[in-house]
């Protein structure tokens, strides 16, 4: 598809500059003819007036002369304007490709989440009915299998749930919708909040999470969507760290224009390889992390696009069976 929009937008670009080109190239022609013929009858009269001898030998020709100088002319301008054809039709070419490659870029990211959304749906769909299919054909099915299977698929249905809301979570991101409900946000408050909200799960565990190093700084931002953001890596921590570990999180002021929120855990780590791809949506690190999660990696992109709505920056550092670190940096009022 953009192959085909590739040539036809050269062929415009092409189109456009070579009907300026023949435009100028006419009117340079017309101008400098006449120019020729009126300096040529000049000299004419000029050298007749002077030297009358010349008169009756008819030495001079205008009009020939003027005629084969109308030639070189044109040979030039032919000349010239092959040249632009060339050099615009690959300019060309390239312009279209600069001007395409940001919209093929978002079509082509655009085709995989759609098809990673019809994967990930299409899983616990499949679940579903392939639960009900097996309960239906067993004439003898007993009440309590009947309410497993119906409590399997309300599982299902709530992983189908969680997804579509990341899904409009990130839509809603994306179009900044948030922008208007920005205010001063504590980060002490930040950290707090976003503790309590995974404390259970952390409580499961038996991880602590620490807040010793923690300032008081007012970011300007979007509460609900900065605490969000805190709990996705926290709760990203919480999953890959082992029982009995500890959390450190902590704000910090990184300069004048910054505040700096640090997680860090003791964790698995990511291999080096892939942390550039953690903020890509529905990409999992590896088959060991995946064992611990049952989500659809969105949660980091989530985080990518918060951090992006505040015109910050989030960078994350890791090593294998040590842990992870996770920095945060956002814009101070």
């Amino acid at each position: 598809m953009f192959k085909k929009a590739y040539i036809q937008l050269t062929f415009w670009y092409l189109a456009i500059v070579m009907a300026i080109s023949v435009m100028f190239s006419f009117a340079l022609y017309n101008v400098v003819s006449s120019e020729l013929s009126d300096g040529l009858k000049r000299e004419s009269a000029r050298i007749y007036n002077q030297y009358p001898i010349f008169q009756n030998e008819s030495l001079l020709h205008p009009n020939q002369d003027l005629r084969y100088e109308e030639h070189i002319i044109i040979i030039r301008l032919l000349t010239f304007n092959i040249i632009v054809l060339v050099s615009a039709g690959f300019a060309s070419y390239l312009l279209a490709r600069k001007t395409l490659s940001p919209i093929e870029e978002a079509h082509h990211q655009q085709k995989i989440f759609t098809a990673n959304v019809s994967h990930e749906l299409r899983t616990p769909l499949t679940a579903l009915k392939m639960e009900d299919e097996v309960v239906l054909m067993n004439d003898n099915s007993t009440a309590k299998e009947l309410r497993q299977t119906i409590k399997s698929n309300l599982e299902e249905v709530g992983k189908i749930e969680a997804l579509i809301n990341n899904i409009l979570k990130l839509t809603k991101l994306e179009n900044d919708e948030l922008r208007s409900e920005f205010g001063l946000v504590p980060t002490d408050q930040l950290i707090t909040d976003s503790i309590n909200a995974v404390k259970i799960l952390a409580d499961k565990k038996d991880i602590k999470i620490l807040s010793d190093d923690t300032l008081k700084l007012n970011v300007y931002g979007n509460k609900d969507s900065l605490i969000q953001l805190l709990v996705i890596l926290l709760d990203n921590s919480i999953k890959y760290s082992k029982p009995g570990t500890s959390i450190k999180i902590s704000s910090t002021k990184e300069d004048k224009k910054q505040a700096l929120i640090t997680i860090k855990d003791q964790g698995i780590g990511i291999k080096k390889d892939q942390l550039k791809l953690v903020f890509e949506r529905f990409y999992q690190a590896d088959l060991s992390r995946n064992k611990q999660s049952e989500g659809y990696g969105l949660g980091l992109s989530i985080a990518k696009s918060i951090v992006d709505l505040h015109s910050g920056n989030i960078v994350i550092s890791s090593h294998e069976n040590k842990g992870t670190t996770v920095k945060v940096f956002l814009p101070l009022k």
